[in-house]
Formats: structure tokens, C-alpha cells, sequence
């Protein structure tokens, strides 16, 4: 890949991930204020966010540490909380290309979120690790510092006043989400049933008890793995592939 394209894929990534910063600014402060109360000082709570990059486990662990647990406990609820991760890896990995050097795995990997994930996916053909990298380069210092700023301001905030900052994080959700519904039907439908299993998921006796991380990762294997049997997305052919499939002529290399 040129300089050029690197360069504006890396600016891509930056464009696409500022409003993804935005929302973590906001709801990381609310995460310094829980880290705050588990005796973390500002440097302390910008390490764990830019190490962790994860509010569920990064809350967790606070959790955990006010609560004085062990080194093990709290490393083992910061892996089940965020093990959702895991399957997000899994996909990515399945839209790289072949030949993608070892060290951009291991990079792309470190920012694998939810939000950045979304808009990795999203994007079509072979996953570009300078569009990731532009993501993680606006959104994961903004996460680390809103961590710190949180741990400093306290409680100078009321909870309510912080807890309405992060509704910009649902608004980027919506504004992921919305484009492919219009696009593919399969979306459409099962964006509704995700948010009513979820809901059911929520309320009904036995599961309701397990923990939300948990939940997650059984109704994305669940119902994506319903989803990929009735409807499967067809392979994309590469353009010399589909050339010499339409014309019976192999290309030539």
C-alpha cells in the first residue's frame, strides 16, 4: 500500500472515530468518578483506561479494587467481562488479508471496541489497519484522559449531569447501525429482535441473573449464528476471480 493511501485511510479512521471519541470522553468521566472511589489517582485511572480500552471491565476491576480482592480475582472478572472481545477478534480476523504482517494484528487487535469495531466492520472488502489505527488514534487518548479528568473533577458533578453525557454514545450507535438497515433486509430485521431478546434476556427468571457481558456473547452466537444458516452473506470473489468466472479466460498474473 502507497504512503497516500495509508495516510487517507489513517485520516478515515480519525474522521469516523471523533464521534466515537466524543461519547467516550463523556462516559469515561463517569468511569473516573468510580475509579476515584477505589483510590485511583488521575495517572492511575489514564493507565488502566489506555491499557484496558473497556468500560464494562474497567468497571469491574474498580469494583474489584474497592472492594480489596486479589491480584487473581480481579484479573479473572476483568477476562469474563470482557470476553465478548473475543468474538469481535474472531470476526476481524476472518476479514484480513492473508498476507497482513504479524505486528498489524497485533495493533489492530489492542483496539478492538465495540464502537470501533462496528465501524471497522462496516467498511467493505479486506479490513485496512490504518483505518483502525486512525479510529484508536482520536478515540483511545480521549478515553484515557475523560478516565483521568473524571478521577480529578470527583464528584464536582452530579451523577445525573454525567450520566446524560454519554447519551452521545447511543446516538453514534444509531448512526452505525441505521445505514446498513437500509441497505440489507436481514438487518433490519434483526436489529429489532437482538433488542428484544436482550430485553427478554433482561427480565426472565435464570438468565436474567447472569451477568450482561455473558448474555451478549450467548445471544451473538445465538442468533448470528441463525442469521449466517438462513441467510448467508454470499463470499466476495476477488475482481480477477469474478472476471474469469464470467469469461472463462483466467487472468493473467
Amino acid at each position: 500500500m502507497s504512503e497516500t493511501r495509508k495516510k487517507a485511510a489513517f485520516f478515515n479512521g480519525v474522521r469516523d472515530g471523533i464521534p466515537i471519541a466524543l461519547g467516550y470522553l463523556a462516559v469515561s468521566f463517569s468511569l473516573g468518578i468510580a475509579a476515584k472511589k477505589a483510590g485511583l489517582n488521575a495517572f492511575q485511572g489514564f493507565l488502566a483506561s489506555i491499557l484496558n480500552v473497556a468500560s464494562a471491565g474497567e468497571y469491574a476491576g474498580f469494583t474489584m479494587i474497592a472492594s480489596d480482592s486479589s491480584y487473581l480475582s480481579i484479573a479473572l472478572i476483568t477476562l469474563i467481562t470482557n470476553a465478548r472481545y473475543l468474538l469481535m477478534s474472531t470476526v476481524l480476523s476472518q476479514r484480513t488479508a492473508p498476507d497482513m504482517k504479524p505486528v498489524h494484528r497485533f495493533f489492530v487487535s489492542y483496539g478492538i471496541t465495540d464502537e470501533i469495531f462496528a465501524i471497522s466492520v462496516a467498511r467493505p472488502g479486506y479490513l485496512d489497519p490504518w483505518y483502525h489505527y486512525g479510529a484508536i488514534a482520536i478515540s483511545v487518548p480521549l478515553w484515557s484522559i475523560g478516565t483521568a479528568l473524571g478521577i480529578i473533577a470527583g464528584n464536582m458533578l452530579s451523577v445525573r449531569l454525567v450520566s446524560a453525557f454519554s447519551v452521545a454514545l447511543y446516538g453514534m450507535f444509531l448512526a452505525i447501525f441505521i445505514p446498513p438497515m437500509k441497505k440489507d433486509r436481514t438487518v433490519r430485521v434483526l436489529i429489532p429482535v437482538c433488542f428484544a431478546a436482550s430485553y427478554l434476556c433482561s427480565v426472565l427468571p435464570g438468565i436474567r441473573t447472569v451477568s450482561s457481558g455473558t448474555r451478549i456473547i450467548l445471544l451473538t452466537l445465538v442468533i448470528a449464528g441463525a442469521a449466517a444458516a438462513i441467510r448467508p452473506i454470499p463470499e466476495e470473489k476477488e475482481p480477477g476471480q469474478a472476471a474469469e468466472e464470467k469469461t472463462g479466460i483466467p487472468e493473467e498474473k
